[in-house]
């Protein structure tokens, strides 16, 4: 909210809803609705959720995206997060609408190499690897995204954001129903950003 807060009005407008606000003066639906234009819906959700809220925060998602850091903290939670995503919120491999982020990687590191690994292990596809860089510093002070800064300077970061957007783009043909001879269910487009959630103990 922050981030939209700095944006220009100039630019092209992106609706933001700050879920966390509590408002005495109206219902929780009534601050929760979203334009009738909305085609595409991100959700950034809390990192610690109960079973229900996390059920019901992804019921209805066409797209689940995990980022995931390169520490061995991050990979644990990680691990649980997509845990609690199998079997508390019940997202089925099959429907191919779960994969994951490696966030503010630096590549040829020890930890890089331990978060790829992890990856691998998983069974679940590594859409994009987003570098650790200023770029993404310099655009959030700017309400700025990383396609409306200057393109030679973000090239490379541009490239694995675009596999990002192809991955959540091509959400109908991922969730075909092979019962359904090749007519894809009919779902919304609403993509859920979950953080792992982080405990110490």
């Amino acid at each position: 909210m922050r981030w939209l807060d700095k944006r220009d009005e100039s630019r092209p407008a992106i609706h933001g809803i700050a879920a966390y606000k509590k408002n005495m003066q109206a219902t929780r639906s009534w601050q929760l609705r979203v334009p009738n234009e909305t085609t595409n819906l991100i959700v950034d959700s809390a990192a610690s959720l109960n079973h229900d809220d996390f059920r019901e925060l992804t019921r209805d998602a066409s797209s689940i995206l995990v980022p995931v850091l390169p520490s061995s903290i991050d990979i644990h939670a990680a691990s649980r997060c997509i845990a609690d995503l199998l079997l508390v919120a019940k997202v089925d491999r099959r429907d191919n609408k779960l994969a994951v982020v490696a966030n503010r990687t630096r590549k040829n590191t020890k930890s890089f190499k331990m978060l790829m690994r992890f990856l691998d292990s998983l069974g679940i596809p590594i859409i994009a690897v987003l570098r650790d860089t200023q770029n993404f510093v310099h655009a959030s002070e700017q309400g700025i995204g990383i396609v409306e800064m200057t393109p030679y300077k973000v090239r490379k970061d541009v490239e694995q954001l675009e596999k990002i957007v192809t991955w959540l783009d091509g959400w109908k043909n991922r969730r075909q129903d092979p019962r359904d001879t090749g007519i894809s269910r009919s779902l919304s487009n609403v993509t859920v950003l979950h953080k792992p959630n982080f405990t110490t103990g």
